[in-house]
């Protein structure tokens, strides 16, 4: 009997790589002759995430996505043995790059993923192409009243804001950011939350996301340099949106064209996880935008 071929395959592979001392794992499909796209995930997922967008451009791209310390399949260091905050993980991140020798990339920033990405893109503007994002924010008026347990978080650290806001880390809260603003309830796979869920569950990770969480009030303090560096850069960007996030407004995301001109749009009836509902679309408005920037 013959055996099957598989030259028309692209396999999806998922590894571990240290980073520093931290084990970081990573999923990674697609020739590496092909353009490079480099997705970074948001709370409180990790890049299960894009398993579906993955599938979806592997024939087409080199796809790299990588999970932070603390979140997923990654190494979850002790609070007391790591610094949990954004400028750490975006360094994390840029080592990460180091190590894969990837010289210029576009990047596809979805929520934790836009001050990974952006701090990253000040240091290291050189790496940046394309840009996708996705429901990352920043800019004031992205900002909505349902994040108002964060900003009273930042105003006063007290143990009972810290309850209020670790609401958000319970099924409860895990639930309502997937289902929140959605066309179909029925289209969300529910293995991604639940998949979240048993990460956020883990010993000693409230601890961790609540440093996140707190430490994000630093990047409303950076929204102005991003702005700055973006205008600098110009790079042909797409945004495509959720347009239902009750966290991440859709005025936040129309900010974008005050410093870029080459800016592309595409908004879905979905929420903050707008992958879930819509991944097939978005990849293909991925491939037109790539196809048409070159």
């Amino acid at each position: 009997m013959d055996t099957p071929r598989e030259n028309n395959i692209t396999h999806v592979h998922y590894n571990t790589i240290d980073v520093s001392g931290t084990e970081i794992f990573y999923i990674e499909a697609g020739d590496k002759t092909h353009p490079t796209i480099i997705l970074l995930h948001g709370f409180p997922s990790s890049s299960f995430m894009f398993r579906n967008l993955i599938n979806d451009l592997k024939e087409r791209y080199h796809l790299i996505a990588p999970t932070y310390p603390g979140f997923g399949l990654s190494a979850m260091p002790p609070i007391n043995e790591f610094e949990y905050s954004f400028d750490h993980l975006s360094r994390i991140v840029e080592e990460f790059i180091d190590i894969m020798n990837i010289t210029k990339a576009s990047f596809y920033l979805h929520d934790y993923g836009g001050p990974v990405g952006f701090r990253l893109f000040v240091r290291r503007p050189e790496l940046l192409d394309k840009l996708f994002i996705q429901n990352a924010n920043a800019y004031h008026e992205g900002l909505s009243d349902a994040s108002q347990p964060l900003f009273d978080l930042w105003e006063n650290p007290s143990a009972e804001n810290k309850e209020k806001v670790a609401e958000l880390l319970a099924l409860e809260g895990t639930q309502f950011q997937y289902y929140e603003g959605v066309s179909d309830r029925s289209h969300i796979d529910p293995s991604a939350i639940y998949t979240d869920q048993y990460f956020l569950d883990r010993d000693g990770n409230k601890d961790i996301q609540l440093a996140l969480l707190y430490d994000y009030r630093k990047n409303v303090e950076q929204y102005p340099a991003w702005q700055k560096k973006l205008k600098e850069l110009q790079p042909p960007t797409l945004v495509v949106w959720g347009e239902n996030d009750v966290f991440f407004t859709k005025k936040g995301a129309l900010k974008y064209a005050a410093e870029l001109t080459d800016i592309t749009y595409q908004f879905y009836p979905s929420g903050h996880f707008a992958l879930e509902e819509f991944h097939r679309q978005i990849a293909l408005t991925i491939d037109a935008f790539l196809e048409e920037k070159g």
